[in-house]
């Protein structure tokens, strides 16, 4: 009936059409006038229609769109009707609203999303029914790695607008790594001067022979990062900023080398690293570097008014803090066992700064080694078993496993899968994600704030390959961590492929770069360049 996706969580069709045309008024309450701007110029800009704004909902009349707060539905939640009287949305809150207007973009078909009407008559109908709809997750992310390969501010703000069509309410902004740091810390201006850039790029996965010799990077200002958090708000979108600790980190080193461990490499030898990988330069725990970085989170927390700070803490190699006499000595003078307590206590340490200053620490899963902080959450990305121990243990989790969301991954064994990484995720597989593991007792499961796709960037060189890889199967993940699925064996998936089909016009009006159902274009392969497959089903748990 309204081929939409996500999928809402109850539609009846009507007889009958609402029909747009030149004298139709938008009208919100107060509380929805921010939603009218927005909706307001999207559908002025592709329709032609000029959709005067109207002071009282009465003036919206029969060809009308009426937006307005109902204090009896909840939070996100919508209710859309279309009959004789117009098109009335009513949403729990702001952001209900919002979504229930992203609902009727659909509605109006594909051309509703072009940025320019296309120069002919055509009629711009709504069909009489009623929609009532609410998001399952109150966590429906999105992870863009920009320190890999940069994304220009536009190409940012695109994604947002991207995120936003698919109901998706979480942008997890990857800011720094070993192969950049893309955000501007006045107190710090090395971070940027010197640790944004690298002399070449490897090409491909890292055993690739291949090299792109020219410089690479670029960073966003502190004025770039206000504009993306006001555009992502605007949007009802929050932007958790990640600062990777301490691991990933040589781009900092390069920059700064007193924030490596001195006493056991040459740190002023480092540069900002030009492949890909697990980096053996990790941070020094030492006052030193906490006091850098507690500068760093300050800025960070003035740009980032998000609850939630993400502060990596993954895949950090200790082998340097075993040869250092300095880390040593710390963890003999705080009585702990091993370096594992030692990256514990680090990432404690930011636990308790933030939360003194009202935020809460989000990391990866590797926060539980050694203890993990109390009020920390965690980003589940091996698999669900961190989560689970998380959510058992009192803690929140976003559930993001590696295994069925990271939409680097390819998406089909064929040879013409541009640089394959890691397994098979086809848009099927996506589909029947489950976020909640069955292992979770009720009480527990309520610990999973919700689920996130994470788009790691090493092998995606421009907007058009994040676009290759990010969809369609982000319509499915979006449409799992919103819509209330049965179970992933008894989900639809010929019925989410038949509605796909009207949203693959959508996307074609959006200008993504998808890949298409029969396979990549020639211009989306990249024959030659090497990748990193893995073989067979990926590991469940």
């Amino acid at each position: 009936m309204t081929e939409l996706i996500p999928a809402p969580r109850r539609a009846v069709a009507g007889s009958g059409e609402v029909r747009l045309t030149r004298h139709s008024r938008l009208c919100a309450d107060t509380a929805a006038e921010g939603v009218a701007h927005w909706l307001s110029a999207a559908l002025r800009q592709a329709t032609g229609l000029p959709l005067r704004e109207g002071r009282e909902l009465d003036d919206a009349g029969g060809d009308g769109i009426g937006l307005r707060l109902d204090p009896g539905l909840g939070p996100e939640e919508y209710r859309l009707v279309s009959d004789r009287n117009g098109v009335l949305v009513e949403g729990g809150d702001a952001a209900g609203v919002f979504w229930g207007a992203q609902t009727l973009r659909q509605l109006l078909g594909p051309d509703a999303f072009r940025r320019a009407p296309l120069g002919r008559d055509r009629a711009w109908t709504v069909p009489y029914l009623t929609i009532e709809d609410a998001p399952r997750f109150r966590w429906r992310g999105l992870m863009l790695d920009v320190a890999r390969h940069f994304m220009p501010k536009e190409g940012v703000l695109r994604y947002l607008d991207l995120m936003a069509a698919h109901k998706l309410n979480v942008f997890h902004f990857h800011l720094t790594d070993d192969q950049g740091w893309r955000v501007e810390i006045e107190r710090y201006p090395r971070l940027t001067g010197i640790g944004s850039w690298r002399t070449r790029t490897k090409t491909g996965h890292r055993a690739s022979p291949l090299w792109q010799d020219k410089p690479h990077g670029g960073y966003y200002t502190q004025d770039d990062i206000r504009e993306i958090v006001a555009y992502a708000a605007e949007r009802h979108i929050t932007v958790v900023p990640e600062i990777d600790v301490p691991g990933h980190s040589q781009a900092a080193i390069a920059a700064y080398p007193e924030l490596g461990n001195t006493d056991v490499i040459d740190t002023t030898a480092l540069s900002v690293w030009d492949t890909w990988g697990i980096n053996p330069n990790v941070l020094a725990p030492t006052d030193n570097t906490l006091r850098f970085y507690e500068g760093v989170f300050e800025e960070v927390l003035g740009l980032f008014p998000s609850q939630f700070v993400h502060i990596g803490g993954d895949e950090c190699p200790k082998d340097q803090w075993r040869r250092s006499e300095s880390a040593q000595a710390r963890i003999r003078e705080l009585g702990l066992a091993d370096e594992d307590q030692l990256q514990s206590w680090f990432i404690g340490h930011f636990d308790t700064w933030l939360a003194e200053r009202g935020r809460r620490l989000i990391g990866w899963d590797e926060i539980l080694e050694g203890g993990l902080a109390e009020g920390a959450a965690v980003s589940s990305w091996r698999g669900y078993a961190g989560g689970i121990a998380a959510a058992r243990a009192g803690h929140d989790v976003v559930m993001c496993p590696e295994q069925h969301v990271y939409l680097d991954h390819r998406q089909d064994p064929g040879p013409e899968e541009p640089v394959p990484i890691g397994w098979v995720r086809t848009l099927e597989d996506v589909y029947r994600f489950e976020p909640v593991p069955p292992e979770l007792t009720p009480e527990e499961a309520r610990h999973v704030l919700g689920t996130q796709a994470n788009l790691w960037t090493e092998v995606m060189e421009d907007h058009a390959r994040v676009d290759y890889q990010a969809f369609p199967r982000l319509a499915a993940f979006a449409e799992v961590a919103w819509s209330a699925l049965p179970a992933p064996a008894e989900r639809d998936f010929a019925g989410f492929q038949r509605r796909m089909t009207a949203h693959y016009r959508r996307l074609d009006a959006l200008g993504v770069a998808y890949r298409p159902p029969t396979g990549p274009l020639p211009w989306q392969q990249r024959p030659g360049v090497l990748g990193r497959p893995k073989d067979g089903p990926p590991p469940h748990r």
